[in-house]
């Protein structure tokens, strides 16, 4: 079953939780995440990845593309950490700074109270939320019972139970879209709004209104093992690197400097696409947030991240820039979802696949006002 395969990438689902308002245990979700591990990933095949390798040496296992990759439901066996890395750019990237000299991630204050936004969606009771089902670990479908599961979607409940009480199948609506959607979603307000590993930055925030930074990443190259790709630098030269339409990747590989190093572009509509073309020997390497490529080096073994992050980008929850008052309440859920419930999402999805580099237990990004 194919992580896009159960229905078509821009349908409505509902949240399949257990029972209505009811957060499932960690222990219950990684347990069944270790089952499909073992036997039911083995007698799943087709809910496994083809390993890059595989597809590049003509193996049963390569398939034609089908636009998205499968998604896996454990850390396969044998999955290998990022490989050292090599610098294009001297030094740690440097975040972005926007005209007026803040942050791009600076938002609105936090304030719990109800505006003309907020009380819609109580009206309506339901959330509309714009996701991905395709990112292992951030949004993704459990092949197990077709739910919507991962770090984006544990902030999606809470926000869910802050403002309509209950995070049940009743109370909200996935809205899974593709990397080049999201904000047309916006615009056209087809969702509320979109958790969906978007980076705040300052020209998105023109047409965009963003919530306070919930996590932060940077642009890092995806390749497979054997792969003469090593890095930002002359090995890119006549590669064929593959990143999404509308995605970050795009803006930075399409800048003056970055289109210097000579690669050839593969442009796909999701940024997950580029894995299944890595397996089927059709890119060379994949440009993304290391974030999400962590997801994919935990679906498929033979791949990794190779050089360094060459940017700083603080993910945040996209709205319409007219719901000031939905800004404003999801920020002061981000001041509550920091205290506590960050960690324990980390630690279920992200913890075992995140390189943390110097050791230290990882924080959320601190809030930013900017009235």
């Amino acid at each position: 079953m194919t992580a896009a395969g159960h229905r078509p990438p821009e349908a409505d689902e509902r949240a399949g939780a257990p029972a209505p308002g009811a957060r499932p245990r960690t222990g219950t979700r990684r347990r069944r995440r270790a089952v499909l591990g073992t036997a039911a990933l083995a007698a799943a095949v087709a809910a496994a990845v083809v390993p890059a390798s595989e597809a590049r040496r003509g193996g049963t296992g390569a398939h034609e593309a089908s636009g998205t990759a499968h998604a896996a439901s454990a850390r396969p066996a044998g999955a290998r950490a990022a490989a050292p890395a090599q610098d294009f750019r001297p030094g740690a990237p440097e975040p972005e700074k926007c005209a007026d000299g803040k942050s791009p991630d600076a938002s609105l204050r936090a304030d719990g109270g109800s505006g003309k936004t907020v009380r819609a969606i109580k009206k309506r009771g339901k959330l509309v939320v714009g996701v991905d089902q395709n990112s292992y670990l951030w949004g993704f479908r459990d092949p197990t019972d077709g739910s919507i599961q991962g770090f984006d979607i544990d902030l999606v409940k809470a926000i869910a139970r802050d403002i309509l009480g209950d995070d049940g199948p009743d109370k909200i609506t996935y809205k899974t879209i593709p990397t080049n959607k999201r904000f047309e979603a916006i615009e056209h307000r087809d969702v509320d709004m979109v958790v969906r590993a978007v980076t705040i930055t300052c020209e998105r925030k023109r047409d965009v209104a963003f919530s306070t930074a919930y996590f932060e990443a940077g642009q890092q190259l995806l390749a497979p093992e054997d792969s003469e790709v090593k890095g930002f630098d002359s090995s890119m030269n006549g590669r064929r690197i593959c990143y999404a339409s509308g995605s970050m990747a795009e803006t930075m590989m399409t800048s003056d400097r970055f289109r210097a190093l000579g690669a050839k572009p593969v442009v796909v509509p999701n940024q997950l696409d580029c894995l299944v073309r890595l397996q089927l020997g059709e890119a060379d390497a994949v440009v993304t947030d290391n974030a999400l490529a962590a997801g994919q080096a935990a679906q498929d073994p033979s791949v990794e991240l190779v050089g360094t992050p060459q940017t700083v980008e603080p993910y945040g929850v996209a709205m319409h820039p007219d719901a000031d008052d939905l800004v404003r309440r999801v920020n002061k859920v981000l001041e509550d979802y920091r205290k506590d419930g960050w960690r324990e999402s980390y630690k279920e999805w992200l913890a075992d696949n995140m390189d943390t580099k110097d050791g230290k237990e990882p924080a959320p990004p601190k809030a930013r006002y900017s009235d």
